[in-house]
């Protein structure tokens, strides 16, 4: 597959807030822990070179940032108006368009998603700012009848639920920030964010693009640092009412366990090991490109990446040699290169991990038709892994059960579709999924068979905010999208009025 190491130049905005080189919590509208000496060293994926440190932020940074939003929470912010908080969003909507470029810069040199790609998130996350904007004006009661004796009216009104936490992904921050920020902006909450510490520059960045937009201080905190301290710190502070988690399932279940301390309401996007079927009757000049881009985009590490492939047998050799075809076309490059497809993963860790799980997939059977290696030379000081595929792969496989978060497809043969159906359904997640067939009977009964909070028929990954997503199973819960997200940043008060 062709490869490229050359990459663009940074936009002098991005190459000024990289050169800052140190990074800290920002908090109440300021930039704080100047004195701290725990600090993470953060990479680019792209070329393993260092980009400078982030604050290890600790449990007194998260109850500073807490106290901060409580305060803004108080203040006057939740009493603005809904066209207030609609004007607010649309300001900032014109901040990140006219800004975009400097933050999807930050994004692929941080995470190594290739620049065509964060450029073409940009596009979902003004969708999304629109979404919420809409959203701002759509927050109602009821007026309700009663059965009560006298002269009693009765009505339901939404308000704040208060302070939110916001974990975030690293895979991906800049996007996924917004289904947070969209909705705390939009009901009157506040915030905390903890991003990853792998990947979190664009999300201090945009915070600090609110801010010079005019958002009051104290509304959206960041706290840097580690999972393992500050995004626990978070998720058992007494002071959030609502956690807003996207990351693994393992994860997922340490926030169940330490949002206790409250009783805190929870939206979580957990683990996914998605089915992608491919009927003998789909179009596979759409269907092989469709489901190889499902799992490479990214560089697997999608949390619906549709990396089980079941496709039905008649078809599944022919499938599996068209796949490899068409990953000789992806071009492997830097995430500053703009004719790259495919970049890095994020970590060594993590590559450490795709290369086990592709040695596992080998000692239990499965065939390798490609890939299967890191890239060395201009790549070896990188974080690259070859897209790599496995056909004749069984359900019972490593390789098909557990979650990788990397650039490995599973092809399943299958024979009918209620088999495919019961392996589809054959997982402990229920993200996504997909069907690809030009029977819409056929289509509808996959459909309706797979539980999985999200399905796309003849095509793959795509989402809109009118319509979200979310997950099932071990996959979370908790809608993304909709009112019905929207919902979960508010609390129902019932009120009734003994009219005298």
């Amino acid at each position: 597959m062709p490869q490229d190491d050359t990459h663009l130049e940074l936009c002098p905005a991005a190459r000024d807030y990289l050169g800052r080189r140190r990074y800290g919590p920002l908090i109440d509208g300021v930039e704080t822990g100047a004195g701290s000496t725990d600090l993470i060293e953060t990479f680019n994926p792209s070329t393993g070179d260092s980009l400078g440190h982030i604050v290890a932020g600790t449990a007194e940074d998260i109850d500073a940032a807490v106290r901060a939003a409580r305060t803004a929470f108080e203040g006057p912010w939740s009493e603005w108006s809904p066209y207030q908080r609609q004007a607010m969003l649309m300001r900032l909507y014109d901040h990140i368009d006219q800004n975009y470029e400097e933050l999807a810069q930050i994004e692929s040199t941080d995470m190594g998603m290739p620049i065509t790609r964060t450029r073409g998130t940009k596009d979902f996350i003004l969708r999304t700012i629109q979404f919420f904007a809409s959203q701002a004006l759509n927050i109602k009661g009821e007026t309700l009848q009663n059965g009560l004796a006298g002269n009693v009216a009765s009505m339901t009104v939404k308000a704040p639920v208060g302070v939110i936490g916001g974990i975030i992904p690293w895979n991906g921050p800049l996007g996924s920030q917004w289904w947070v920020l969209g909705a705390v902006l939009a009901t009157g909450c506040t915030v905390v964010l903890k991003p990853a510490e792998d990947a979190c520059l664009s999300i201090l960045r945009t915070v600090e693009m609110l801010h010079e937009a005019g958002l009051p201080n104290g509304v959206v905190n960041v706290v840097t640092g580690r999972g393992s301290v500050a995004g626990d710190a978070l998720a058992r502070h007494p002071g959030v009412d609502r956690i807003a988690f996207t990351g693994s399932t393992v994860t997922g279940r340490k926030i169940i366990e330490a949002s206790a301390v409250n009783i805190k309401k929870l939206q979580l996007e957990l683990g996914g090991k998605s089915p992608d079927i491919i009927f003998a009757d789909a179009d596979l000049d759409k269907a092989v490109p469709g489901a190889a881009l499902a799992v490479f985009n990214n560089s697997g590490q999608i949390c619906y990446a549709g990396t089980r492939v079941l496709v039905e047998r008649s078809i599944a050799k022919e499938f599996a040699e068209r796949v490899a075809a068409f990953v000789k076309t992806l071009r492997i490059g830097y995430g500053m290169d703009e004719n790259a497809n495919l970049g890095p993963v994020i970590s060594e860790a993590q590559i450490a991990r795709v290369m086990s799980y592709i040695e596992i997939g080998g000692k239990e059977g499965a065939k390798l038709v490609c890939g299967g290696s890191r890239l060395g030379g201009d790549f070896a000081n990188g974080y690259f892994v070859e897209p790599t595929v496995f056909s004749e792969v069984s359900n019972d496989m490593t390789i098909a059960r557990e979650e990788i978060f990397g650039p490995v497809m599973s092809i399943i043969p299958f024979d009918s579709a209620e088999e495919a159906i019961r392996i589809g359904n054959s997982t402990e997640y229920g993200l996504g999924g997909a069907v690809w067939t030009s029977n819409i009977s056929a289509a509808m009964k996959v459909v309706n068979g797979i539980h999985t909070g999200v399905m796309w028929v003849n095509f793959y990954g795509q989402v809109d905010p009118l319509v979200g997503f979310g997950g099932t199973k071990m996959s979370g819960y908790g809608a993304k999208g909709t009112s019905a997200h929207l919902d979960t940043y508010l609390y129902t008060k019932s009120v009734y009025i003994n009219i005298i």
